[in-house]
């Protein structure tokens, strides 16, 4: 009976019995099933953004150019939902139920600079219109809702800039915990050229340009077995080695050194001639400050470079070492930027600092009164029933507005920092493989093989800058929420110019190596710049009164106290008074200690889970030999 019920079962497969049409279409189902499952994950992959070029540069170039792109594609998406949160939720509102342009003086040119408010150089500055709009803080009104909906300007503004933070934070933790999954095995090298030999082509390729760039992917693979091997086997005299790399560092320290006293000296004229007046002045000297910076970050990583081959490491080590120094260097630079600004804004404010809040306002009132009263040549009758007096918002006296002059200066140093990096790909890059090329058959001796001969991609150089214009994104963008729209773009042209140009002008490095699986070395970094770049922006929301005449603060103490007058108007008394005992310190610093040891007690389980893995590993691997041998 069994025999027989078997029988019926599978007589289908053999093309015989009740069961054949049945069969037959169930394996034409499950060929089609196949087929549309590996359509969809080519299709997948497809719509991966660059996935294409990224994979091409992988296979000439070696995982380690290639990380670098990975890396700035993540940029990316991470840059397009900051856009997508300030122009959706500040811009835009702004832009279409706001007052409109020339209807108060925060949103008008003012009198004196109309002529010029359209010039180029203005614009470029972003001076003129570009400042009065909604690309700076000090466009906005103070209005607590606008619009037929009611939308609460102040505290989308204020939630947006705390959000946009809080995402990043949240983001860059959560792909590190996911890149340490990932790297948790180690590397399994057990006959390494043997798998790489026999077994690294794919036979399913009908592609000739996708069988070229698998070529050119396991040769690159193969230069990457060998450097590590090389490194696991070199013997170097040690005496030499610790001597030589003493010196590096000395190096580098001096160069560090000398870094941040230009900056200095130059921080300190910029003072100088803003106090006299930058209207007498040039253009290198109103601009000294940024050009010196992007200078900085143009040639002192190739001095680093040539440092570092003083020291003889591995090149994976090599790269954090040069990127270390590389990220100190911009680090100094960045701050030292901040505390320029921060002089700049105490210079400007100081005025405000004399008086309380209520007396500015006070002070600014009475003066537009007896600016009012000097339209009627200098009376101001007492007991006037008039209508009241209607003044062009142009000619309206305003006062300081630091905010947006904080954005307008990280915006100017977006914009010289992108040019500068596309100059230096067009001349470095383009230009000299150009001269390479085309004059190397009437040169003296061979420029290919030679001086100057073809670039190499800077890994280091281009990490580190993609770091800190982040960083300046993060910090500036509470003051001018057009940096994520203007990173956006420069990421997006970057991509295309910088594979241009690594597959058209750079070559392959001597040492080709096998970068790690994950990005935490980058990462770490990034959440670094992050932190330091939120102690600018939580400084001047918590301790800094806000201008009282420009922006969606105008008219508080302090900036955070748009929280306060939403739980005041919008919700229960009950709800006030529970979120302010939540917000009460002695909470807070309890629950901070809590996750701190949550923190570390997971640290430690994780490390002791990646030991025992690994020692499991080894185990295995002993007892695999052991079978071989016997």
């Amino acid at each position: 009976r069994e025999a027989q019920l078997f029988v019926e079962k599978f007589e289908g497969a053999l093309g015989k019995g009740k069961g054949k049409k049945f069969y037959a279409y169930k394996v034409m189902m499950t060929k089609k099933w196949m087929k549309f499952q590996r359509d969809f994950e080519n299709f997948k992959t497809a719509c991966i953004p660059w996935e294409m070029k990224i994979k091409e540069i992988e296979s000439h170039f070696g995982s380690s150019v290639a990380s670098y792109f990975i890396f700035l594609r993540w940029m990316y998406g991470i840059n397009m939902i900051l856009f997508g949160l300030t122009f959706g939720l500040v811009m835009v509102p702004e832009a279409l139920m706001g007052k409109p342009y020339g209807s108060l003086p925060r949103k008008t040119v003012p009198r004196a600079e109309e002529a010029t408010a359209m010039n180029f150089a203005t614009l470029w500055d972003f001076s003129g219109f570009a400042q009065y709009s909604v690309l700076f803080y000090g466009y906005y009104n103070n209005q607590r809702t606008i619009g037929w909906l009611k939308f609460r300007m102040p505290l989308s503004y204020f939630l947006v800039g705390v959000g946009t933070i809080g995402y990043s934070f949240m983001i860059v933790i959560r792909t590190m915990a996911r890149n340490a999954n990932e790297d948790g095995g180690g590397d399994d090298t057990s006959f390494n050229f043997s798998w790489k030999m026999f077994t690294s082509w794919d036979y399913l390729i009908g592609n000739p340009e996708t069988a070229d760039n698998k070529f050119a992917s396991i040769t690159t693979s193969f230069k990457e077995a060998i450097v590590e091997e090389q490194e696991s086997r070199k013997e170097e005299n040690i005496h030499l080695t610790r001597f030589l790399r003493v010196l590096a560092n000395f190096l580098a320290l001096c160069t560090l050194a000398g870094s941040g006293y230009l900056i200095f000296f130059v921080v300190r004229r910029s003072q100088k001639f803003a106090l006299e007046g930058l209207e007498n002045y040039g253009w290198w000297e109103r601009n000294e400050v940024n050009m010196v910076m992007s200078l900085l970050g143009m040639f002192c990583p190739t001095l680093f470079d040539v440092i570092s081959s003083l020291e003889n490491y591995h090149p994976r080590i090599a790269l954090r070492w040069q990127l270390g120094r590389i990220f100190a260097l911009f680090l100094g630079n960045l701050y030292t930027f901040i505390i320029a600004l921060m002089d700049e804004i105490n210079l400007k404010a100081s005025y405000l600092q004399i008086f309380s809040h209520l007396e500015e306002e006070k002070i600014v009132k009475y003066n537009m009164t007896i600016w009012e009263a000097s339209l009627y040549n200098g009376t101001i009758p007492e007991n006037s029933t008039a209508p009241p007096i209607q003044v062009d918002p142009a000619d309206v006296p305003r006062g300081p507005c630091w905010e947006t002059m904080v954005g307008q200066e990280f915006v100017r140093l977006t914009v010289s920092d992108t040019m500068t990096t596309y100059i230096t790909i067009l001349i470095g890059d383009f230009l000299r493989a150009v001269f390479v090329r085309f004059f190397n058959y009437c040169w003296c001796w061979d420029l290919e093989y030679g001086f100057p001969s073809y670039s190499e991609f800077d890994i280091s150089g281009n990490v580190l800058g993609l770091i800190f214009n982040q960083g300046m994104i993060w910090m500036g963008s509470f003051y001018a929420p057009c940096l994520p729209a203007i990173n956006v773009f420069r990421l997006h042209t970057s991509m295309y110019l910088q594979c241009w140009a690594v597959m058209c002008c750079n070559v392959p490095q001597e040492r080709v190596f096998k970068a790690s699986r994950s990005n935490n070395f980058y990462m770490a970094m990034l959440l670094f710049i992050l932190f330091l770049s939120t102690l600018p922006a939580v400084y001047t929301i918590v301790s800094i009164p806000p201008s009282f005449d420009c922006g969606p603060f105008s008219g508080k103490t302090r900036m955070f106290e748009v929280i306060s007058e939403t739980l005041e108007h919008d919700f229960p008394s009950w709800f006030g008074k529970v979120f302010g005992y939540a917000s009460n310190p002695g909470l807070i610093l309890p629950f901070i200690l809590l996750m701190v040891l949550g923190i570390y007690y997971l640290n430690a389980t994780s490390k002791s889970y990646k030991e025992a893995n690994l020692e499991l590993k080894k185990k295995l691997q002993s007892v695999r030999n052991r079978e071989l041998l016997g």
